[in-house]
């Protein structure tokens, strides 16, 4: 009766080599955890309030309660022939030198968007969002009747030879967001609109 004769091991008792190597995979959602805890920025501090930094800017109040900065620049609002809201890009400011010649009466106003400078961030914020901070800043502030993104440099209507030549003056990481935004814009779309990254 070989059968009734069975040695029985405790798990306590089994040797190394006896047990299965089982993998530790709950270290790595812990080191996951912590690295987006890690990498996540802090809390904006609100310009003027008594943590955050002073306001050195003109700022005027939206209609939210946010503030945006702004700075004007060309001649008189009340001289201008025209007024021109100027909108910056992702790693600028309010700050922008424009060179204009006077004669041309040209009223700039630029201003930070939200979460640079001296404006207040936005949580929401989104292309819709960003369309109407300019429309009440223009509304309130200038009258404004041109708003100034970016160049578009595939613009059929501009000649080629200008729009080649101003495309290669850009940095070589503008001209890759450019590209992007042309070519697959709805990577460009996914990326301003994900929410797994901050």
């Amino acid at each position: 009766m070989a059968t009734d004769h069975i040695k029985k091991l405790s798990a306590a008792s089994a040797t190394p080599h006896t047990r299965r190597n089982t993998p530790k995979s709950t270290s790595l959602p812990g080191l996951l955890g912590w690295a987006c805890q890690a990498l996540k920025p802090p809390p904006p501090r609100i310009c003027g309030s008594a943590d955050g930094p002073p306001v050195t800017s003109s700022r005027i109040k939206l209609d939210d309660g946010r503030h945006l900065a702004y700075r004007e620049a060309g001649v008189p609002r009340e001289e201008a022939k025209y007024k021109i809201v100027v909108i910056h890009g992702f790693d600028s400011s309010k700050d922008l030198n424009l060179p204009t010649p006077q004669e041309l009466r040209i009223y700039f106003l630029f201003f930070d968007r939200a979460g640079y400078g001296d404006s207040d961030p936005n949580p929401y914020r989104s292309v819709k969002s960003e369309a109407y901070d300019v429309q009440e800043l223009a509304d309130k502030l200038a009258g404004a009747s041109l708003v100034v993104p970016f160049v578009n440099y595939w613009w059929p209507r501009l000649p080629a030879n200008i729009s080649n030549e101003a495309f290669g003056r850009l940095l070589a990481q503008d001209q890759w967001s450019f590209r992007v935004a042309h070519y697959p814009p709805w990577l460009f779309y996914w990326w301003m609109s994900q929410k797994w990254f901050p």
